[in-house]
């Protein structure tokens, strides 16, 4: 996958009918789509490395799942 094919894919997951339900301006819906999408991929650029008893993989996970515990 390029890197404009990666970036279209997270802006569209962002960007998901389900997720712009706040704002009836779709042009807003845009905005803060790609907004989180670049905090995705800032977060992801900060990881310089992971416990070293963790693969990158089982690290993402586990961050999953306690974004998905809040």
């Amino acid at each position: 996958m390029t890197p404009k094919e990666k970036a279209k894919e997270l802006f569209d997951k962002m960007f998901e009918p389900n997720n712009h339900y706040m704002n009836k301006n779709i042009e807003i819906d845009k905005i803060i789509a790609k907004q989180c999408a670049l905090i995705a991929v800032d977060e992801i650029l900060k990881i310089t490395w992971v416990d070293k008893f963790l693969t990158v993989e089982e690290y993402w996970e586990e961050v999953k799942q306690e974004i998905e515990k809040l």
